[in-house]
């Protein structure tokens, strides 16, 4: 029977987890710390690379403090790990130490963990512990990391390199740029940013000395991930000794996927004082202590066959991966570099991709992963090649297009797009942009002394391929139903999009469906959220585990109501027999005496090995005033391709905020270090920049779906798509503008108003000459 309009898949159904989040009632891991928690703090380094000794003796006997761990109190701890390494060339990843010893390597490496009564207390104990400072030369920035003569960060990887390998066809390349009419080229740098969630990070850990078991909570992206690597690689304790538990979680973006030093220590502090122990960063220890997103050096040329046609891609890549390898790094340039073809068809196709070490914050997955990046540099050049041979943006964009009639389509980088149709989604934006009547919008916004400038950029993204979800479906005494999934709700609407899932088949309000995440102890498996892969692989999950309880509450009903399974039908949660008034409901059928419990929960697992590719179009207007520099974004649209539409509102809040940050780092973010002692200029948000409501414009969206082939639900993943497109629709519509303007055919990223305005004053000043 068809689901109800109101409650099923592709409805707008309002968010039902936002209630208790705006009247102040989420729980969030600092909300659940017991009163009697002792306080813990973290003692980080000044310097970006110096060697130190330490001496906390004094500060041990400092009022209210219970203990201070250094270096030689945590040896027995292994260090964090790196879930990515090479198939073809293996590296050894450098150790990642709980505590530094003897050396740091970045502001903010962590020297030394207190844990005293009250914060108060523990502030006094972290000021008394004495360090000597030895500083080492420092170095920021892969360009100067490379440098013949730099500092290196570990003597075992020799000119900061951790690999150097090649993507693609070498000699493939070569031989289209021999040919090739003419070439195309770009060197841009996609700067380092913070990933800013609302919630920072904190963990509690509780102690029962009765069963020798930890509980951690902590705001993390997914319980099961956090505790097997703390567990197995840390603290070297088996898995069923820890509990973890992942409450309210106040944004991720990727960042809060991954195992910090914190959830470690403050398991050893509540393990030996046998007590609660609390940790919570503040906004300083935000900037220094988690893994900061992007920082990549990209140069990339394209040969260019006469009429347009794209013949093959050059790309050199090198990715910042600051003092230490967190969790997935490496993995970040390197996978993201199989997505830099595009949209295109380019045969020939070669990536050189290294990582290198610097002395600052570690890097990891920051919203998108390296698909962003990817994008960014395609996207740039596409607009260069544009350019070069004097076609319009979106003319050099349809001739190279893989065309529908092609998919599916194996990359050279061996990615297979399943489905789309990606010229409709461009042409459709650009209709909705207007964009045949810019050149009057230009025109007048000349005449006020502004200058304008239109972009855009097709993107295309994977996702959806963390590995197995298996979800739980239950029937509850009371006949709702509760969805027991290892995915982690941090903002994006869980609660509400698996409930739509469930009422598509058995017709239940959303109120009357909950869902559990982030309880190890509840739900046996998980993968956590990232790469959009919770609605693609989650979502899947629990169609199906829905599925299989109806069949199973169908066999119940059929013996009660004495009636054959093919004459069921489920409906508003009630089981009856089609076309009459005999029926049963949920609850009902949940108390019947007798039933077996297995009969009342349903279950699937789901893994999609190809993953899927979600693309759109995003077209940037914006005007520039030449006398400040200041940019506005005039109009924005964005036409997406996710397949099938789960919940338009969730969707739109998804990619609006997506575009946001993408703006973002395409106008005003960008972390700083110092050249000379790598030290964190950007360390707060009295300089690092955020866009706010203002910055942001009015979005047009919409979708140009075609099912994926490659998932059940013919979903695509939704999550990162607004942080790919966005970065380069915007960057290219400054590009337009200058170029159009004044012949300046480049600007990096953060295009803020002193590089716009200078840049202008600079051609200016050359033309005089």
């Amino acid at each position: 029977m068809a689901a109800p309009i109101k409650f099923g898949v592709g409805q707008s159904v309002l968010r039902k987890e936002d209630d208790a989040l705006i009247r102040g009632k989420g729980r969030y891991t600092d909300d659940l710390a017991p009163a009697a928690a002792l306080h813990a703090l973290v003692l980080r380094s000044p310097h970006a690379h110096a060697r130190f000794t330490i001496d906390a003796a004094q500060a041990r006997l400092s009022p209210g403090v219970a203990l201070i761990l250094t270096a030689e109190d945590t040896a027995e701890l292994g260090g964090l790990p790196c879930l990515f390494n090479l198939e073809t060339d293996p590296f050894t990843a450098p150790p990642y130490p709980i505590l530094a010893k003897d050396e740091v390597r970045h502001v903010g490496d962590a020297i030394a963990f207190v844990v005293a009564d009250t914060l108060d207390h523990a502030r006094d104990a972290l000021e008394a512990i004495k360090v000597e400072w030895t500083t080492l030369p420092a170095v920021t920035g892969v360009v100067n990391a490379i440098k013949p003569d730099a500092p290196q960060v570990w003597a075992e990887h020799k000119g900061n390199v951790l690999f150097d390998v090649g993507i693609g066809d070498k000699a493939a390349v070569d031989a289209a740029f021999a040919k090739a009419h003419a070439v195309a080229e770009i060197r841009i740098i996609n700067p380092r940013v913070v990933a800013s969630f609302m919630e920072t990070r904190a963990a509690v850990c509780e102690y029962d000395t009765k069963r020798d078991h930890l509980t951690l909570t902590a705001g993390s992206q997914g319980s099961h991930r956090l505790r097997d690597i703390l567990c197995q690689n840390v603290l070297k304790i088996p898995t069923e000794k820890m509990r973890v538990i992942c409450p309210d979680v106040g944004g991720g973006f990727g960042t809060k996927l991954f195992p910090y030093r914190e959830y470690a220590l403050v398991a050893v502090a509540a393990q030996r004082l046998r007590k609660s122990v609390r940790w919570a960063a503040d906004r300083s220890e935000h900037f220094m202590g988690d893994a900061q997103g992007r920082d990549n050096v990209t140069t990339a040329k394209m040969a260019l066959a006469e009429d347009g046609k794209f013949l093959g891609m050059d790309v050199d890549l090198m990715g910042d991966m600051g003092a230490y390898l967190s969790t997935f790094a490496p993995y970040i340039p390197h996978g993201g570099a199989g997505m830099l073809p595009g949209l295109y068809d380019i045969q020939a196709f070669h990536c050189r991709v290294r990582t290198i070490f610097t002395h600052t914050v570690p890097v990891d997955a920051y919203r998108g992963a390296g698909r962003p990046e990817a994008a960014y540099v395609i996207e740039r050049l596409v607009d260069a090649c544009a350019r070069k041979l004097d076609m319009s943006v979106d003319a050099v964009r349809r001739k190279n297009f893989i065309a529908p009639r092609a998919l599916p389509y194996k990359t050279a980088t061996g990615k297979i797009y399943d489905s789309g149709d990606f010229n409709a989604h461009l042409k459709r934006a650009m209709e909705i942009a207007e964009w045949k009547d810019f050149s009057k919008r230009a025109k007048a916004a000349k005449k006020n002394g502004l200058v304008r400038g239109i972009g855009l950029a097709s993107y295309v993204e994977v996702c959806g391929v963390m590995g197995e979800e298996t979800a739980n479906v239950r029937l509850d005494p009371n006949g709702d139903v509760t969805v027991l999934i290892g995915t982690q709700s941090s903002g994006q609407g869980h609660q509400t999009a698996y409930a739509q899932i469930v009422a598509e088949q058995f017709g239940l309000a959303p109120e009357r469906v909950h869902v559990h995440q982030g309880d190890t102890a509840e739900i046996a498996t998980g993968l956590g959220t990232g790469g959009s892969a919770s609605i693609p692989s989650g979502g899947v999950s629990v169609q199906r585990a829905t599925h299989d309880l109806g069949d199973k509450l169908k066999q119940i009903a059929a013996e009660a109501l004495e009636a054959g399974l093919g004459d069921l039908e489920i409906a508003n949660g009630v089981i009856r027999v089609a076309g009459t008034d005999r029926a049963i409901s949920f609850a009902d059928l949940a108390k019947r005496p007798g039933v077996d419990p297995a009969k009342l929960n349903g279950s699937a697992t789901f893994a999609s090995a190809d993953g899927t590719y979600p693309n759109g179009t995003h077209v940037a207007e914006v005007e520039i005033d030449p006398a400040t520099g200041i940019i506005r974004i005039v109009n924005y649209v964005i036409v997406d391709d996710f397949g099938v539409t789960l919940n338009p509102l969730l969707l739109a809040g998804q990619v609006h905020g997506g575009a946001v940050q993408g703006i973002g780092q395409a106008l005003m973010e960008q972390v700083v270090y110092s050249n000379s002692d790598a030290q964190l200029v950007t360390g707060s948000y009295m300089d690092y920049a955020l866009p706010r409501a203002a910055d942001a414009p009015t979005f047009t969206f919409e979708t140009h779906n075609v099912p994926c082939k490659t998932n059940p639900m013919g979903v695509k993943g939704a999550g990162e798509a607004g942080a790919i497109g966005s970065c380069p629709a915007v960057v290219n519509a400054i590009v337009e503008a200058l170029w159009r303007e004044y012949k300046i055919d480049h600007i990096d990223m953060p295009a803020t108003p002193e590089r716009v305005w200078i840049a202008i004053r600079e051609q200016h000043r050359r033309h005089s000459l």
